[in-house]
């Protein structure tokens, strides 16, 4: 089976606000299953994940939905403390 891989670049307005989001995101970069590798890092005011997986085209897409719905909680939660 071949290889299938995404980055996701999300851009905040600053290094504060893409810290948290990364943090808020990293934990689901430690276990992952054989065959799917998930990265996390904070440039600046960006937050960028790399995928890669080897497993089935369902494991992707539910990954990268999984990603950025766990984005989408950590915003709504900074918004509630700060408006972001």
């Amino acid at each position: 089976m071949r290889s299938l891989e995404a980055t996701i670049t999300l851009e905040y307005p600053d290094k504060k606000t893409a810290e948290a989001v990364a943090e808020a995101v990293s934990p689901d970069n430690l276990k992952t299953p054989v065959g799917l590798q998930i990265k996390t890092v904070r440039e600046n005011n960006k937050v960028i994940t790399e995928i890669r997986c080897e497993r089935k085209l369902n494991t992707f897409t539910a990954t990268i939905d999984d990603l950025l719905f766990c984005v989408s909680t950590a915003e709504r939660a900074l918004k509630a403390i700060a408006p972001i």
